[in-house]
């Protein structure tokens, strides 16, 4: 009878506990003029593309980042993933900040592109650090940063 009051107790406890979340992975990629983070769906080709957008600036047109994240019991309505990034354009350090709404993933974690484009891409200059946060209405569930952050 113990060993069942107590399972009782810990299955409410666990319910009334806040959701739950994380972030996982983030990669941040460059894209080019025609939307590609690279050549062909191979990993060494991705990586060997990103080297050559790093050192060729005026080839890049947007920069991609690749979130993977994880929630349980949160409020879906609630939730959103926040990028933010620190570039460095001649002398100044430029912020920005995207937000991005989630929608309910399945049992295993899921993956979100989160895409900076156009003029914000423009005037944000060289990526220097970045972080990013996943939220459900004010609490944040997980971070994950550059070591520049």
């Amino acid at each position: 009878m113990r060993w069942f009051v107590s399972l009782l107790l810990l299955a409410m406890t666990s319910a009334a506990v806040a959701g739950q979340g994380r972030v996982i992975k983030v990669l941040p990629l460059y894209l080019d003029t025609k939307g590609r983070e690279s050549l062909s769906p191979s990993l060494y080709e991705r990586d060997a593309y990103q080297a050559q957008l790093r050192a060729h600036p005026h080839d890049r047109a947007a920069l991609r980042f690749v979130v993977q994240w994880k929630a349980r019991s949160v409020d879906w309505s609630k939730t959103r993933v926040l990028v933010e990034t620190r570039g460095v354009q001649g002398n100044t350090i430029v912020n920005r900040s995207i937000e991005h709404a989630l929608h309910k993933g399945g049992f295993f974690s899921k993956w979100e592109n989160v895409d900076i484009s156009g003029k914000d891409f423009e005037d944000m200059g060289e990526l220097a650090a970045w972080r990013v946060t996943l939220w459900e209405g004010d609490h944040k569930l997980g971070e994950q940063k550059s070591f520049l952050w």
